[in-house]
Protein backbone atom coordinates (compact mmCIF):
# COMPACT_ATOMS: atom_id res chain seq x y z
CA UNK A 1 0.00 0.00 0.00
CA UNK A 2 2.95 2.36 0.78
CA UNK A 3 4.80 1.71 -2.29
CA UNK A 4 1.20 2.76 -4.51
CA UNK A 5 1.40 6.10 -2.40
CA UNK A 6 4.35 6.64 -3.22
CA UNK A 7 3.91 5.79 -6.89
CA UNK A 8 0.67 8.24 -6.91
CA UNK A 9 2.09 11.32 -5.14
CA UNK A 10 5.71 10.79 -7.93
CA UNK A 11 3.19 10.47 -10.83
CA UNK A 12 1.08 13.82 -9.55
CA UNK A 13 4.20 15.48 -8.85
CA UNK A 14 5.58 14.64 -12.25
CA UNK A 15 2.18 15.43 -14.38
CA UNK A 16 2.26 18.63 -12.07
CA UNK A 17 5.41 19.69 -13.35
CA UNK A 18 4.79 19.13 -16.70
CA UNK A 19 1.60 21.52 -16.32
CA UNK A 20 3.81 23.80 -15.08
CA UNK A 21 6.45 24.00 -17.69
CA UNK A 22 4.49 23.55 -21.33
CA UNK A 23 1.64 25.86 -22.22
CA UNK A 24 0.02 23.12 -23.98
CA UNK A 25 -0.92 20.43 -20.71
CA UNK A 26 -2.90 21.91 -17.94
CA UNK A 27 -5.53 20.85 -15.17
CA UNK A 28 -8.87 22.09 -15.00
CA UNK A 29 -10.54 24.34 -11.57
CA UNK A 30 -9.08 25.97 -8.56
CA UNK A 31 -6.37 25.96 -6.52
CA UNK A 32 -7.96 23.21 -3.90
CA UNK A 33 -10.07 22.04 -6.60
CA UNK A 34 -6.26 21.87 -8.95
CA UNK A 35 -4.58 19.41 -6.36
CA UNK A 36 -7.42 16.95 -6.32
CA UNK A 37 -7.47 16.66 -10.24
CA UNK A 38 -3.94 16.29 -9.94
CA UNK A 39 -4.09 13.00 -7.84
CA UNK A 40 -7.60 11.86 -9.93
CA UNK A 41 -4.76 12.41 -12.99
CA UNK A 42 -2.23 10.56 -11.34
CA UNK A 43 -4.12 7.75 -10.51
CA UNK A 44 -5.90 7.21 -13.82
CA UNK A 45 -1.88 7.62 -15.39
CA UNK A 46 -0.74 5.42 -13.30
CA UNK A 47 -3.54 2.82 -14.37
CA UNK A 48 -2.92 3.35 -18.02
CA UNK A 49 0.76 2.82 -17.41
CA UNK A 50 0.21 -0.65 -15.83
CA UNK A 51 -2.75 -2.11 -17.95
CA UNK A 52 -2.56 -0.25 -21.21
CA UNK A 53 1.40 0.46 -21.71
CA UNK A 54 2.77 -3.47 -21.63
CA UNK A 55 0.53 -4.73 -24.25
CA UNK A 56 1.24 -1.47 -26.86
CA UNK A 57 4.76 -2.60 -25.72
CA UNK A 58 4.22 -6.13 -26.78
CA UNK A 59 2.29 -4.86 -29.91
CA UNK A 60 4.95 -2.32 -30.93
CA UNK A 61 7.79 -4.49 -30.13
CA UNK A 62 9.72 -4.40 -33.61
CA UNK A 63 9.47 -0.59 -33.41
CA UNK A 64 11.50 -0.69 -30.17
CA UNK A 65 13.81 -2.50 -31.94
CA UNK A 66 14.25 -0.53 -34.79
CA UNK A 67 14.57 2.31 -33.16
CA UNK A 68 16.87 1.54 -30.40
CA UNK A 69 14.10 2.22 -27.81
CA UNK A 70 13.46 5.89 -28.55
CA UNK A 71 9.69 4.38 -29.62
CA UNK A 72 9.43 4.42 -26.04
CA UNK A 73 8.67 8.32 -26.28
CA UNK A 74 6.22 7.59 -28.75
CA UNK A 75 4.39 5.68 -26.17
CA UNK A 76 4.32 7.63 -23.38
CA UNK A 77 3.41 10.45 -25.14
CA UNK A 78 0.20 7.84 -26.47
CA UNK A 79 -0.46 7.51 -22.88
CA UNK A 80 -0.31 10.51 -21.80
CA UNK A 81 -3.02 11.74 -24.64
CA UNK A 82 -4.97 8.45 -23.86
CA UNK A 83 -5.10 9.58 -19.82
CA UNK A 84 -6.17 13.23 -21.09
CA UNK A 85 -8.87 11.42 -22.98
CA UNK A 86 -9.84 9.29 -20.25
CA UNK A 87 -10.18 11.98 -17.94
CA UNK A 88 -11.77 14.66 -19.98
CA UNK A 89 -11.46 18.65 -18.98
CA UNK A 90 -9.68 18.02 -15.99
CA UNK A 91 -7.02 17.40 -17.40
CA UNK A 92 -5.96 18.77 -21.17
CA UNK A 93 -3.29 17.78 -23.37
CA UNK A 94 -2.92 19.93 -26.62
CA UNK A 95 -1.89 17.97 -29.48
CA UNK A 96 0.82 15.16 -30.07
CA UNK A 97 4.12 17.26 -29.72
CA UNK A 98 2.84 18.42 -26.41
CA UNK A 99 2.50 15.15 -25.03
CA UNK A 100 5.33 14.10 -26.65
CA UNK A 101 7.99 16.86 -24.54
CA UNK A 102 5.41 16.61 -21.62
CA UNK A 103 6.27 12.72 -21.63
CA UNK A 104 9.90 13.57 -21.15
CA UNK A 105 9.48 16.04 -18.68
CA UNK A 106 7.29 13.32 -16.51
CA UNK A 107 9.99 10.35 -17.09
CA UNK A 108 12.98 12.37 -15.82
CA UNK A 109 10.83 14.26 -12.88
CA UNK A 110 9.49 10.70 -11.82
CA UNK A 111 12.93 8.97 -12.43
CA UNK A 112 14.58 12.10 -10.10
CA UNK A 113 11.47 11.52 -7.13
CA UNK A 114 11.94 7.49 -7.42
CA UNK A 115 15.52 7.91 -6.95
CA UNK A 116 15.98 10.61 -3.85
CA UNK A 117 13.21 8.40 -2.22
CA UNK A 118 14.82 4.95 -2.76
CA UNK A 119 17.47 6.92 -1.57
CA UNK A 120 15.93 8.65 1.74
CA UNK A 121 14.05 5.11 2.31
CA UNK A 122 17.77 3.54 2.36
CA UNK A 123 18.62 6.22 4.69
CA UNK A 124 16.63 6.05 6.98
CA UNK A 125 15.62 1.79 6.93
Amino acid sequence: MTHFIIRLFVNAVALWVAALILPGIHFAGGETNTIINVLIVALIFGLVNAIIKPVLALVTCPFYILTLGLFTFVVNALMLMLTSWLVGPRFVVEGFWTAFFGSIIISIVSTALSIMLKEDRQATG
